[in-house]
């Protein structure tokens, strides 16, 4: 036994089951820090009191049991010793594998994403959230409900196989599918009503704010909206995504969506069943990736967001790399070991509200490049598209002569499209104000010349 935690306090009242945590290291997993830091945590926020720990490093898992035949033996000892309820694994097991270990321990079996899928049950606020995690459990559950009916027959009715007729199993089986399937339909609406409701809000600016989990992401939306979105040192504190008008320094009012957070290794199917509530990071003009710079694993962190965002098909965003937590004792080290190696990431203090006025700046350039900056001439008569320019754009100036009007400004590149009209005359002056940064553009720039042409794509906090 490498590890061996016992971290129940003395006179502590029993509030959940006592659980032993086991992690299996693979080739390719990081031991930098300690492996069962992150799943004490998780454990920790479904409930349970940890009392114990096992690791094992293995180049393949155990086919019957995950763990090797010797450490499994060691594991029952230390069950029988802290007289446990549950044994959590950090790794995802087949049903076999849960099944034998069960038999062998005596005691109940979970792996990490079944221990995700209790915690988001258990944080789930809304009718579409709670939908969305009885689907990812349904799935989950389906190739396992045998282990709950091993004492019946799982004969079927047919040809040479007559018996007693369709036993529970397999009624409980097709129950299953066909409540993922009404889910599934349902929250395809969800989604469709969702892309709706974004999409009717590019008129506007967006930002969206998207991180590993407990990153403080609520908690920086709060101090930049004042809004009072729920921000607590937990783990998957915020489901539910939540927008807000956030009035930007030098820019104006954009909106502000603060989304879940993500977690290494976060289930495929958490991800396809929350997919209409990701649908705001999807859509955001900017992405804001926060990142807990207290952390020891942090740049694990940073990488694990990374492969979720690919896997959502959204990692080429623009995204800002936020290190927050910098107020945090001891985090020096680990900030600058982020900084080392993202040197345009920008380091603030949600709580403190130490970096959030370069952190503003930082995003007002990074929305300037969407902007295009141009002269629009067209009839004087022709108001539509006078209010078009003020409704979608920055006005910089208005000329009037004889029967035209010139009007000069900056607006998102996706609205010029709209203006193709012979009688509408378009002067791209983007390639003048590039050979003369901040040249008629009216925005103030960054403090300092950490501009905010990181390396990543921009992300931002949903809430």
């Amino acid at each position: 036994m490498e590890s061996f935690l016992h971290d129940r306090e003395r006179g502590e009242k029993a509030a959940g089951e006592r659980a032993i945590l086991v992690c299996v290291l693979l080739p390719g997993r990081s031991s930098d820090c300690d492996p069962l830091e992150e799943l004490t945590g998780l454990a920790k926020t479904a409930g349970a009191i940890v009392v114990g720990g096992m690791t094992q490093r293995r180049e393949t898992p155990s086919p019957n049991s995950y763990l090797g035949s010797g450490k499994v033996e060691e594991l029952v000892t230390l069950v029988d010793h802290f007289k446990a309820d549950l044994v959590i694994f950090d790794n995802d097991l087949a049903p076999s594998q849960t099944r034998n270990l069960e038999k062998s321990l005596g005691v109940k079996v979970l792996d990490r994403t079944e221990l995700i899928l209790d915690i988001f049950s258990t944080h789930a606020q809304t009718y579409e959230s709670r939908l969305a995690v009885e689907l990812a459990q349904l799935e989950y559950a389906l190739p396992r409900l045998k282990r709950m009916w091993t004492h019946l027959s799982r004969m079927k009715m047919g040809v040479g196989m007559r018996g007693p007729g369709e036993k529970q199993l397999e009624t409980d089986r097709r129950l299953v599918e066909k409540r993922i399937h009404d889910l599934k339909s349902e929250l395809h609406e969800f989604e469709r009503r969702k892309e709706r409701q974004v999409s009717s809000r590019r008129d506007k600016m967006t930002v969206s704010l998207v991180g590993y989990t407990n990153a403080g992401k609520s908690t920086l939306m709060n101090r930049l909206t004042e809004a009072s979105v729920l921000a607590e040192d937990k783990l998957f504190a915020t489901l539910d995504t939540r927008t807000r008008r956030w009035q930007l320094p030098s820019w104006g009012p954009v909106l502000l969506s603060d989304t879940v957070g993500f977690i290494r290794n976060l289930p495929h199917r958490l991800i396809a069943s929350f997919k209409a509530t990701l649908e705001e990071a999807n859509q955001a003009d900017l992405l804001i990736h926060v990142c807990d710079g207290s952390n020891p694993a942090v740049r694990d962190q940073i990488s694990a967001v990374y492969d979720v965002l690919k896997e959502l098909g959204i990692e080429e965003k623009d995204t800002l790399l936020v290190v927050n937590k910098i107020d945090v004792a001891d985090s020096d080290v680990y900030v600058q070991s982020v900084m080392n190696r993202y040197p345009n990431a920008i380091p603030v203090s949600a709580v403190s509200s130490s970096g959030l006025e370069h952190f503003s700046f930082a995003v007002s350039e990074a929305l300037s490049r969407t902007f295009r900056e141009v002269d629009i001439e067209t009839n004087i008569d022709n108001g539509r598209l006078i209010a078009y320019c003020s409704a979608h754009g920055d006005v910089l100036s208005t000329t009037f002569s004889d029967d035209k009007v010139r009007i000069h400004c900056r607006m998102p590149s996706r609205f010029l499209g709209r203006l193709n009209d012979p009688a509408v005359t378009v002067i791209d002056r983007s390639v003048e104000a590039l050979e003369n940064p901040g040249a008629g553009d009216g925005k103030p720039k960054a403090p300092d010349d950490q501009g905010p042409d990181a390396n990543e794509s921009i992300v931002e906090d949903v809430a």
